[in-house]
C-alpha cells in the first residue's frame, strides 16, 4: 500500500466516525460477493450505519485465515457448515446462524456456440447437460475443492450424476482431475469469466448467475444438494490432502468472531441478516430461506 493510500484510507476512517458510521469487515463466502458488494452493503449503511469493508474468498480458505490470525474479521459468513465449524472449533466465535440457502446449477455463457444446446438441454430429442459438458472444445470453469465449498460440491454432483444416469466415467470426462489447474479459477471471477466469454459453462450457486446476466440449467433435485445431506447424497464423497468430505446443506451461516475489533456492531450486523430487510434481500437475490437449518454451536 503506497503512502497516498494509507492517507485516502485515514481520512476516508475519520469521515465516516465524523458522520456517526462504524467500518465492519465481513469475510464472506466468495458467492456472495454481487449481494454483499451491493443490496446488503447500500442497506447495512442506511439502516446500521455500519460501513461494510468485504472479503470474498473460498469459505474453507477464509476459515484457516481466520483460525491462524492472519485476518482479522467482525464477521465471518460461509457456505455449508463445515468452514465455520473450524472457526467455532477454534473458539473464534460463539454460534453462527443460518440466514439463507441454495442449490447448485450449471452456468453457461450465452454468446458461447454450445448455449443453444445449453438452452434446450433435456427437451426432447435434445442433448443433456452433462452429455454437452463433454463435447470437444468445451471451456468449464470451477473452484479449487482444496479451499472452497464450491469446489467440492461440483465434483459432488459429478459422482451423483453418474450414478442418476448410469455413466461411469462421467466424473473423469467432464472434470479430469479432482484437482484440475485447466479448470479451477478464484471463485468471485468465475461468473465474470463466462459472462465475457472466457469459458463457456461453469459450476455455480442458483444465487451467482443472475447478476451477471447469465442463464442456467437447473439441475434435478437428486444431485443439486439443495436437499441437504441425506439420502442419495450420502452416496457421494471426496479425498483432499487424506481429508474426506461428504456433501453438506447449502446453507450460508453467519457468526459474530469473539476478536472482533466492534464486537457490538458485529453482533448487530449478524442480527439484522436473520431479519426482515435482509431477508427480502437475499429473496430477491435468488437466495431460498434458511428453512430448518439449525444454529451451530462451539463443541
Amino acid at each position: 500500500m503506497t503512502r497516498r493510500q494509507i492517507i485516502y484510507q485515514i481520512a476516508a476512517l475519520a469521515g465516516l466516525k465524523a458522520r456517526g458510521e462504524s467500518v465492519l469487515n465481513v469475510a464472506y463466502a466468495g458467492s456472495m460477493a454481487s449481494v454483499m458488494e451491493g443490496e446488503i452493503k447500500q442497506a447495512a449503511l442506511a439502516q446500521l450505519g455500519l460501513s461494510l469493508q468485504g472479503r470474498a474468498q473460498g469459505a474453507s480458505g477464509l476459515a484457516q485465515l481466520i483460525v491462524g490470525n492472519a485476518i482479522h474479521a467482525d464477521v465471518f459468513i460461509s457456505v455449508t457448515p463445515s468452514p465455520m465449524e473450524t472457526v467455532l472449533k477454534a473458539g473464534m466465535a460463539t454460534n453462527a446462524v443460518p440466514i439463507a440457502h441454495t442449490e447448485m446449477v450449471i452456468a453457461y455463457c450465452p454468446s458461447s456456440r454450445f448455449a443453444p444446446r445449453f438452452e434446450a438441454a433435456d427437451k426432447s430429442n435434445a442433448q443433456s447437460w452433462w452429455q454437452i459438458l463433454q463435447e470437444p472444445g468445451l471451456r468449464f470453469g470451477r473452484t479449487d475443492p482444496v479451499t472452497d465449498p464450491q469446489g467440492r460440491n461440483i465434483i459432488f454432483v459429478m459422482q451423483l450424476a453418474a450414478r442418476l444416469y448410469k455413466q461411469p466415467d462421467l466424473v473423469r470426462l467432464i472434470l479430469g482431475p479432482d484437482v484440475n489447474p485447466e479448470q479451477i479459477f478464484t471463485e468471485p471471477t468465475v461468473q465474470a469469466r463466462l459472462q465475457s466469454g472466457q469459458l463457456d459453462a461453469a459450476s455455480a450457486y442458483k444465487i451467482q448467475p443472475a447478476p451477471f446476466h447469465l442463464p442456467y440449467v437447473t439441475l434435478p433435485r437428486e444431485i443439486n444438494l439443495g436437499g441437504g445431506s441425506s439420502g442419495a447424497y450420502s452416496q457421494a464423497s471426496l479425498t483432499l490432502n487424506s481429508k474426506t468430505y461428504h456433501p453438506e446443506p447449502l446453507v450460508y451461516y453467519a457468526a459474530a468472531l469473539k476478536q472482533a475489533p466492534d464486537p457490538q456492531a458485529a453482533a448487530r450486523f449478524v442480527e439484522w441478516l436473520c431479519g426482515k430487510s435482509a431477508q427480502e434481500i437475499f429473496s430477491r437475490s435468488d437466495y431460498d430461506p434458511p428453512g430448518d437449518a439449525k444454529v451451530l454451536g462451539a463443541t
